[in-house]
């Protein structure tokens, strides 16, 4: 069993400004003392050390409605990183399901997620071996298919430039009132490629974006091959997983259930647009690929699916798209509607529309009902163990490091 490094985190943005006023008299005063102290203290070889307790404060993030959570996943392809692509398909719904747990001023911020990969000979020496799968989206089922599109290929990992890469391309947000985050994951040495690290990571503390370093092997391993970076690249942490460990499953009594509210979920939504019957198929295609991992991941998918403001298809949905638009309807091309509502009159159409949204909210409820039944008997279960399952993986070392991270944006994930 291989033991979890601790995470050091320092946050990204600086606090608002607050203006004091003191008398000059009193500045002079306090500055002598000050510098007396320190004079007495430090020892004459060494820096002043830097002050814990007060860089992991939190910030004072005014509030604001439209507030992010920005992640970019980037993940090495290489030859041996077949454990770590089939883990990253698992985490990628309890990653969204503690991001959409985040609250600040008791509004759930809108999440964006971007793929990498990294490491494929295909992509090209040019490009640094890298591809964009996906960029900020908020498409989660496009996002899951990609994610199962991935396979592995021996090849060279630039790290430096992947990171580079990505803060390039992405629409990253400005505010500083976002959390956004890089997680990079996989092995060998981090310095390989043209571009060193410390270029990107002067890229992302410009943009305010905290870049992790998972290393999939050894903890002291992934040191010497120099994934430690900490407060260099972004003040975000390093951890070590075992890409090769299995995905934890504990079977509950309310995992059938689930799973059988999501079929009904999805009879809830109505394609539109030329591409919308694409993207129903692509909605319960994506089921399947799931639950062919196990169980336990196809009932993470439908729990995120059971939270509106999480899993919303405003782009192919006609449900979604009128309740962004109160006007959606009198404005849809009735010949891109499934065959069976293409004829109906307008009053028609807004009353099937209307039942399916309240059908939606109910089966929705009920999912979050259930779910959170589930969650309590895992963590009962769990308990009752003799010795608890303490392997870190990619889905157990991403929700820690959210977690700690997101505190520092004023957002609180119970």
């Amino acid at each position: 069993m291989k033991s979890i490094g601790h995470v050091h985190l320092l946050p990204q943005q600086k606090p608002t400004s607050m203006k004091i006023i003191l008398k000059p008299a009193l500045i002079f005063s306090a500055s002598i003392i000050a510098v007396s102290i320190m004079a007495l203290t430090m020892p004459k070889d060494k820096k002043p050390q830097e002050d814990k307790s007060q860089t992991q404060k939190k910030q004072e993030v005014p509030e604001v409605s439209n507030q992010k959570i920005q992640a970019a996943i980037l993940l090495d392809v290489s030859g041996s990183m077949d454990g770590l692509i089939e883990q990253a398909k698992a985490q990628l719904w309890n990653m969204v399901n503690t991001m959409g747990k985040a609250q600040c001023n008791g509004k759930t911020p809108q999440i964006e997620i971007a793929l990498y990969e990294y490491g494929r000979p295909d992509d090209g020496e040019k490009n640094g071996y890298i591809k964009q799968i996906s960029g900020f989206t908020t498409d989660l089922d496009q996002l899951s298919k990609q994610l199962f599109s991935l396979n592995t290929d021996g090849g060279d990992e630039y790290c430096g430039q992947v990171i580079s890469t990505s803060l390039n391309q992405l629409t990253w947000d400005s505010a500083a009132t976002n959390y956004k985050v890089i997680f990079i994951a996989g092995n060998e040495d981090f310095l390989q490629g043209h571009l060193h690290y410390k270029k990107a990571c002067t890229a992302a503390k410009e943009k305010g974006v905290i870049v992790n370093t998972i290393y999939c092997g050894d903890r002291i391993e992934g040191i010497r091959e120099h994934w430690n970076l900490n407060n260099e690249c972004g003040n975000g942490s390093y951890t070590n997983i075992d890409q090769n460990a299995s995905i934890e499953e504990i079977p509950t009594p309310y995992d059938s259930t689930i799973l059988t509210l999501n079929e009904q979920l999805n009879d809830t939504y109505i394609s539109y647009g030329y591409a919308g019957a694409d993207a129903k198929v692509t909605q319960s295609k994506v089921d399947q690929l799931n639950y062919y991992v196990n169980k336990s991941v196809a009932v993470k998918r439908a729990e995120v699916k059971g939270k509106a403001k999480l899993y919303k298809n405003s782009n192919w949905d006609i449900v979604d798209a009128s309740t962004d638009d109160e006007k959606f309807l009198d404005k849809v091309d009735m010949k891109t509607l499934p065959d069976s509502l293409r004829n109906k009159k307008p009053e028609e159409l807004k009353k099937i529309v209307e039942q399916k949204k309240n059908e939606r909210i109910a089966i929705q409820a009920e999912i979050g009902k259930t779910a959170a039944k589930r969650e309590t008997y895992i963590a009962t279960e769990k308990a009752k163990a003799a010795t608890n399952n303490n392997t870190a993986t990619l889905e157990t070392e991403i929700e820690k490091i959210i977690k700690k991270q997101a505190e520092l944006f004023n957002m609180v994930i119970e």
